[in-house]
Formats: C-alpha cells, sequence, structure tokens
C-alpha cells in the first residue's frame, strides 16, 4: 500500500543529481553513407557540445576534439553548426567561431590541406552551411562582428576549402538575415531565405534562388514566395530538382513546391488531400531545423503538428496523399530519412529524447542514443492530458497537464496539490508533451504541473501566434492564469499553493504575472527573466533587437507603453515570494534584469533568493547548475509554504524570510 503524505513531501527516485547526470540534449542528426551523426551536449562536460558518428558497424564515437565545442554563436541561439559528407565534417567550434575540418570517419582528405581551421581568427560568426562539392567550397550564414558599436553585418559567403584560411566571399547582401542556403542537386542552383527588421523568421521571410557561376557567384536571384506577412520554413530540394517549401500563407504553415527552371515558376501545394489544423514548419530560433526529408526519389518523410502533438508521415508526392508512421514518438525538431527508415531525434510521454532510427511502414524504432538511460518505473512516471480552457477575448488556450505521480505514495483524498504552472521560453516556440525528467521531479514529489501553450506558441496556426502582438506581457499571463484557474475549478489544484515558474520570455511572464497579478500566486521562479523590457529593447542582440516591435510596439516611439510593461517599475505590487538564477555570461537577458529585481524586492521586505552562475549563459548546460537550481527551487518552495521536501538539499539563503 502506498504511504499517505502530503503533497510535496514525497520520496522520489529523481534526485537533482539523477536530473543533471541523464540530461543529455541531443539534436542535429545527419545522414553520410552509411553513418549517422549527430550533437549532443553533456552537462557533465560543462555543457560542451560533441559530434558523435554512429559507423555501418554499430560503433559509436566522438568525432570532435575533447577542447572543441561545436556551437555556433550566429543570432546568439546558433544551430546549424556542422555538416559533413564523404568522411568529412565541417563545424563551428565555439570558443573561436572559427570553422575546422576534419576526417570524421578515417576518411581521405583527397587532397584537400590537412585537418584543422579553414577560416581565419577574427570576428566572424559561421553557422548553416552546405558543402559545394564542385566548387570546393562551403556556402553559409557569415556574421561579421568588426565594426564595434554597430550591428553585425549578416550575409551569405562562400568559403574556399582547397588553400589557406578563407574568411569567405560575400554572395549574397543587403538583407539583415539570412538562412537555408540550399544547393540543388546538380549543383547549378542555391536557394536560400533573407529578411529584414523588424520582422522574425515567422512572421515573415523571402525565398530567393539564383544559379550559381562556375566560380561560385550567384546570378539573376529571383524571388519564389514569401513576404513580410508570409513564413517560408526549410527550402530545400527534391532529387529531380525541384524546390520544396513550407509556407503559412493559409495561416497554417503547409508543404509547397516549385520548378525554378521552368519559364514562370509557380507555387503548388505538394498535398492534395485537405489537412486541418495542421503544422509543417516551426519557428526558426535556430538554424537546421527540419521537418521534411526526401526518402526517395518520390516520398518524403515530414513531421506535422496537429492540435500541439506532432506526428511522423510520408507524403506520397506524385499522389499528394498522406500516411501516418505508425509510432508513438514525437519527433522533435529534426530529421533526416533513408528510403526505409527516418533518423530523427523523437520522444514521447514516457520515453526521453533519442536519436531514433523508425521505421517507415511499421513504425518499429531502434534506439541508437538515449538523453537519459535511466530506468524509470512507469508508476512513477506523470502522463501528461491535452486539456484547453477559455482564457480573456472568449478564445480557447492549450496546455499540457501533470498530475501528482509517484506509486510509492498519495495523500488525503481531501487535499489538493501545490500546482506549478511552467511558462515556456520564446516566447514564440512551443511546449511539447513528451518526457521531461525535471518535469518528472516535480510530479514524483506531489506537485502536479501544468505546462502552458499560451498565445503565441506554435503549433496551432498563425492567428493563434499573432495573439501575442503587441500583447506580451497580457495574452501570455492571461492564459497562464487561466489554465490555473481551470485546474482549481476542477479540484486537481490548490488555491493557496499556486506556484508559476519559467525561463528567459517565460521568466518575464513570471515575473509580470506576479507583479500585475499579486493575487492568483503564491511564489515565483524566474531564471534569467526579463524584468525591464525597455532595458532589453535597448540591449538586445541583433537577432531579436526588433522582436518587441510586434511583441510591444516600436521603441522608443511607444516608450510609455514599455514601462507600463515592465514589472520592476511596479515592485510594490508584488506580494508574494521570489527566487531568481541568472547566468552571468548571458548576453541576451543581461544579469542586471535579475539583480534590479532581486534588489527590489529585497528593499521591499519580501522573501526573495537570488542564485548566479558563473560561466553560464541563457540556458544553463552544467550539471552542477542543474542540481543547484533544482535543489535550491525545491528547498525554496519549502521554506515558503511551510513543509519538508524528503531528502537532504542544501540550504540556500532566502532574505526577508520570516
Amino acid at each position: 500500500m502506498p504511504t499517505v503524505a502530503p503533497y510535496g513531501t514525497w520520496t522520489s527516485p529523481l534526485t537533482a543529481q539523477t536530473v543533471a547526470a541523464q540530461g543529455l540534449r541531443l539534436g542535429f542528426p545527419a545522414l553520410d553513407g552509411d553513418d549517422i551523426y549527430w550533437l549532443e551536449g553533456r552537462p557533465q562536460e560543462g555543457g560542451r557540445n560533441v559530434l558523435v558518428r554512429r559507423g555501418a558497424s554499430g560503433t559509436i564515437a566522438d568525432v570532435t576534439p575533447r577542447d572543441h565545442n561545436v556551437r555556433s554563436r550566429v543570432h546568439e541561439y546558433g544551430g546549424g553548426a556542422y555538416v559533413v559528407s564523404n568522411g568529412i565534417a565541417y563545424y563551428s567550434n565555439f570558443g573561436d567561431q572559427r570553422i575546422y575540418r576534419l576526417a570524421a570517419s578515417g576518411a581521405s582528405l583527397k587532397g584537400l590541406p590537412h585537418s584543422g581551421p579553414v577560416t581565419p581568427e577574427g570576428t566572424w560568426f559561421y553557422a548553416d552551411a552546405v558543402i559545394d562539392e564542385r566548387r570546393q567550397r562551403l556556402v553559409c550564414v557569415r556574421e561579421d562582428h568588426s565594426r564595434e558599436g554597430h550591428e553585425p553585418v549578416t550575409t551569405l559567403v562562400s568559403i574556399r576549402l582547397d588553400g589557406e584560411p578563407d574568411a569567405g566571399e560575400v554572395i549574397a547582401s543587403g538583407y539583415d538575415f539570412y538562412s537555408t542556403p540550399r544547393l540543388s542537386p546538380d549543383g547549378t542552383c542555391l536557394c536560400w531565405l533573407s529578411w529584414r527588421h523588424p520582422q522574425m523568421p515567422w512572421d515573415g521571410t523571402e525565398l530567393w534562388v539564383a544559379t550559381m557561376s562556375d566560380e561560385g557567384t550567384l546570378q539573376n536571384p529571383e524571388l519564389i514566395a514569401g513576404g513580410p506577412h508570409e513564413s517560408i520554413f526549410q527550402p530545400g530540394w527534391s532529387p529531380d530538382g525541384l524546390l520544396y517549401f513550407a509556407s503559412d500563407r493559409t495561416g497554417w504553415w503547409s508543404l509547397y513546391r516549385s520548378d525554378v527552371k521552368s519559364v514562370k515558376p509557380d507555387v503548388k501545394p505538394v498535398l492534395w488531400q485537405a489537412l486541418d489544423e495542421t503544422e509543417f514548419g516551426r519557428p526558426q530560433w535556430m538554424f537546421g531545423w527540419a521537418t521534411w526529408a526526401f526518402a526517395d526519389p518520390r516520398r518524403i518523410v515530414a513531421s506535422y503538428a496537429h492540435r500541439g502533438r506532432w506526428k511522423l508521415a510520408t507524403i506520397d508526392t506524385e499522389a499528394g496523399t498522406l500516411t501516418d508512421v505508425p509510432t508513438d514518438l514525437e519527433p522533435l525538431e529534426w530529421l533526416t530519412a533513408t528510403p526505409t527508415h527516418a533518423i530523427h531525434v523523437a520522444a514521447s510521454a514516457d520515453t526521453p529524447p533519442t536519436v531514433a532510427r523508425t521505421n517507415l511502414l511499421t513504425g518499429g524504432t531502434e534506439m541508437i542514443r538515449a538523453s537519459s538511460t535511466l530506468q524509470l518505473d512507469r508508476q512513477h512516471i506523470s502522463i501528461p492530458d491535452a486539456i484547453e480552457f477559455p482564457t480573456e477575448g472568449g478564445v480557447t488556450a492549450h496546455a499540457f497537464y501533470y498530475p501528482p505521480r509517484n506509486a510509492d505514495f498519495s495523500a488525503l483524498p481531501s487535499d489538493r496539490p501545490p500546482l506549478i504552472v511552467i511558462s515556456h521560453g520564446g516566447p514564440t516556440t512551443q511546449t511539447k508533451a513528451v518526457l521531461d525528467l525535471q518535469v518528472q521531479y516535480w510530479t514524483s514529489r506531489g506537485f502536479a504541473v501544468v505546462d502552458v501553450n499560451y498565445g503565441g506558441s506554435s503549433g496551432y496556426g498563425r492567428e493563434y501566434r499573432e495573439r501575442l502582438n503587441w500583447e506580451w506581457g497580457i495574452v501570455d499571463v492571461d492564459d497562464n492564469i487561466n489554465a490555473a484557474k481551470y485546474l482549481i475549478e476542477e479540484g486537481k489544484a490548490d488555491p493557496d499553493r499556486l506556484i508559476i515558474r519559467g525561463g528567459s520570455a517565460g521568466g518575464y511572464t513570471t515575473l509580470a504575472a506576479l507583479v500585475f497579478h499579486p493575487e492568483v500566486f503564491g511564489a515565483g521562479a524566474s531564471y534569467y527573466g526579463v524584468s525591464d523590457v525597455e532595458a532589453l529593447a535597448k540591449e538586445r542582440h541583433k537577432f531579436e533587437s526588433r522582436y518587441l516591435d510586434t511583441m510591444i510596439g516600436p521603441y522608443p516611439e511607444m516608450k510609455d507603453l514599455y514601462r507600463e510593461r515592465s514589472p520592476i517599475h511596479f515592485i510594490d505590487r508584488l506580494s508574494c515570494a521570489l527566487i531568481l538564477f541568472q547566468g552571468l555570461e548571458d548576453k541576451v537577458v543581461p544579469p542586471d534584469q535579475s539583480e534590479r529585481m532581486a534588489e527590489a524586492a529585497r528593499a521591499k521586505g519580501l522573501p526573495v533568493a537570488y542564485i548566479a552562475f558563473e560561466g553560464e549563459q541563457h540556458g544553463f548546460r552544467k550539471a552542477d547548475t542543474i542540481i543547484r537550481c533544482l535543489e535550491g527551487e525545491l528547498y525554496f518552495y519549502g521554506a515558503v509554504f511551510r513543509f519538508s521536501p524528503a531528502g537532504t538539499l542544501t540550504p540556500i539563503n532566502i532574505d526577508n524570510l520570516g
């Protein structure tokens, strides 16, 4: 029989150390012949990203040197940090942002210079490369930081591979941003995306195609699709040279194609059958995300979202029909394919993110590398329910609800669990209903969790994303509050023990909810959250420097509104306990945002804890940091709500705790 104990005090099989140790970050799978590559972010190695290869024999080995970290700083969020072909890998090293070459599988460099840097020392960052075998070049995005005090200049460049390190020859310029340069199979054409301030790539992008000369320059560029109100995602080529891409011109990202070599290229939908409320694209926060790949000349392997859940499917490009692959795994942000299998990072409600090889016919899956090797008893795993609830303006909002779950414990029937409301970052991203050990850390201790896809989240169409336009700090806050109210009415949460937590933009939503609606939550946790949106508008890196034009309004024209939306200016309204976590090398949300909030709460006499981490940036990567955060947050809630969490926790300093 399970032990009866108050919610929040249950002994969990998941320690913070276990969560941190089992927290590999997996992404960006690629195929090179029979070899499969991917990146691993390893908390136990300081968050270092390692390029890993599985050979045809099944042997798995690291590719990149131990002193290298495969990560690009273009757009600060990076992505697209490596490319591999014929056994030769090219990758961006985080420490110096140079591109390096190495023989990844013992392959011959075929007359190329020895392994080492192919770009010189300098102030250039590179990402999203494609190998131009025909001309012995790399074509990629370059971000030039050489003009101190000015916004970095982003271009497409062509980098010579057959000589001394080369910074790159500019082949496309004039736009604020570029991404996804992709060569046609015969090497004669290049497609790419470009956009200008204040658009973000999910607002509006342009899809261009140009022919490439023998010298690698672009000729006769032509605009194929897109504009300020149409988002194009992941352009690429079919084996027979047709251009494919996702566009949200109908309000939902759908797949299209164009014969760009025809006299008058037109754009046609790939699918002939109507699919309601489906998305084949994602907001391009990072380079290299993919939702489709050709398995053979006629079939596409694709991932698509329906009501917030992602599915794997094949598309017959001649018949225009879609067939779901029979698997419960949800594909995450990356995939590629062979004629028989999808190679992707996938997860489910009880399966952690895994580099997986899924049979396209049967759905049978070989798990190549899991982010966690922990064998957690299913009786301890909280399986999420997709919930829909009413919110302001008569709109329906979405979330995933995780009930408390621990086979060894139960609570009295009259008890209600403390509820943690999670506000995801982005804010134009999406939370998913897949196994997250950090969520299970809370549910296995007797907390309920609701992970909210508030207005502005992707996966529910453009109209739902645009609910947040000019309403950041209002719509997201309302949706999080209404998720909590809905669960209280359902008898699934204790109204006196409501907690809101979030990171980055989710941290801002957390702080805004606590300040502008002080009657709702009893405690909050902000991870590198925004407290002063005006300061953010002044200090942002290039990629997000005009993001707030559509989230709040143009600055400084609407300076007063920025002040009205900034929690730091209304700290007098805050009435509950607050804990803040901050990386001291964060360039996205500078540390003073959290420091000022902590100082203001401290001066008001509220219980407040501020924990900062040397060497951490935007998003924590180190195991020690993850452990400190989870234990510190649990200790904080126990102290604030007067209960004793199970286990031994390292105390943290909480100012003004009565």
